[in-house]
């Protein structure tokens, strides 16, 4: 089981902050908006005498809501066709077991979420990857490289759109692309579609789920990003596949049922929010755009320009940047402040591609990130002196 490059040097980031250094966090994507009033207050006004079990696909209310919600992009759903999970990771982890044996093989694209690895260990799947690359944006590698890689054992792919951690969108061509290659390999498409209200391109947004193969799509959801409720670990399975929602129905019996607070925080979060969305994408926008063109002023900085999301994969004026990001934390000090950020190589299963890399979430407000960018230039020198 890999560690993970997000949180792996917490413990010095830990450390720093006892000894009285603040430390900038733009390692993990933990949205710093507040959450949407209506949770807040259904939150607190609880009127149960008892918390007690939901139902294992959870509650009636949430999935039909929910329904609502996906309507707005074109996806018509029933409740029968959603089921909530602890989050987007279980959504993952429960959807990797229901559709794959130990011993299959998944290809997703590198640089990748770097949990997906994780999942996949856990449920004995191996992962194959197509490479991605800087120079072009981090764009869908062309259809040749997915070709390259499937085998007999080969049973989906695996898209995170928008990109964590890159930030790229994939286009309608792109996603044709896969189309073609999943019908044409008879493949599941799990499609992770958490950061949909992050598109900063004006294109329009583009389902998996509108793809015309609803036997092969598996869409996972959260409602973490979207509302800024990362902590009420509430995620979605999404499926037209009968027998994919069935078999993931058995491992939720088997784990009982979602949090009981977190739906309620959901399910009062979903509808009348259009304003705080709409405050929530002009107010990413408007970081992305100050901070990328300032990472892209750094010497030797170089950073693509994220298209949705709030992440963003760098590369830096430095051979290992691992190294650089303990360093950052054990050593850099600029009046008593310094960055942390997430080593890249850790999102790609060969470390040495992402050797010179970090990724970056910009989900600190304009005044922080311009002191990120002014603490990174000035690490960036000092360490070069280092030698």
């Amino acid at each position: 089981m890999p560690s993970s490059p997000i949180r792996k040097l917490a413990p010095l980031a830990n450390a720093a902050k006892a000894q009285g250094v603040k430390v900038y966090h733009l390692n993990i994507g933990q949205p710093d908006l507040p959450t949407p009033r209506k949770g807040l207050d259904a939150l607190k006004h609880v009127t149960r005498t008892t918390l007690e079990y939901s139902p294992s696909e959870g509650y009636p209310g949430l999935r039909e809501k929910l329904c609502g919600y996906y309507e707005k992009f074109g996806i018509k759903l029933s409740p029968e066709e959603i089921i909530v999970t602890t989050g987007g990771s279980e959504a993952i982890l429960l959807s990797f077991m229901a559709c794959l044996d130990p011993g299959d093989e998944i290809i997703m694209v590198e640089p990748g979420y770097a949990n997906y690895i994780s999942f996949a260990k856990t449920a004995g799947i191996r992962v194959r990857t197509v490479t991605s690359t800087i120079e072009n944006g981090f764009a869908l590698p062309p259809v040749e490289a997915f070709e390259e890689v499937i085998t007999p054992a080969t049973r989906a792919i695996l898209l995170c759109n928008p990109s964590n951690p890159t930030g790229y969108v994939y286009t309608a061509e792109e996603l044709l692309k896969i189309k073609e290659i999943v019908l044409r390999h008879d493949l599941y498409l799990f499609s992770d579609e958490v950061y949909r209200e992050f598109i900063y391109n004006g294109e329009p947004y583009k389902s998996a789920l509108t793809l015309g193969m609803d036997e092969n799509v598996v869409m996972i959801d959260s409602v973490s990003k979207r509302y800024s409720e990362c902590g009420i670990r509430i995620g979605m399975v999404v499926t037209r596949n009968k027998k994919v929602h069935d078999t993931v129905m058995k491992f939720c019996q088997a784990r009982l049922s979602p949090p009981l607070l977190g739906q309620i925080v959901a399910e009062a979060s979903i509808e009348g929010v259009e304003d705080y969305l709409k405050e929530c994408h002009a107010e990413y926008k408007a970081r992305r755009d100050f901070f990328i063109e300032g990472l892209n002023r750094i010497p030797g900085v170089v950073s693509p320009m994220p298209q949705g999301a709030f992440y963003t994969v760098a590369s830096l004026p430095v051979e290992d940047a691992e190294d650089f990001c303990r360093w950052l934390l054990t050593d850099f000090r600029l009046d008593g402040e310094t960055v942390m950020m997430a080593p890249a190589a850790g999102f790609y299963s060969n470390p040495a591609l992402g050797r010179n890399q970090v990724r970056m979430a910009y989900v600190l407000k304009i005044e922080d990130l311009k002191r990120c960018l002014l603490l990174l230039e000035a690490a960036l020198e000092e360490y070069a002196k280092k030698g």
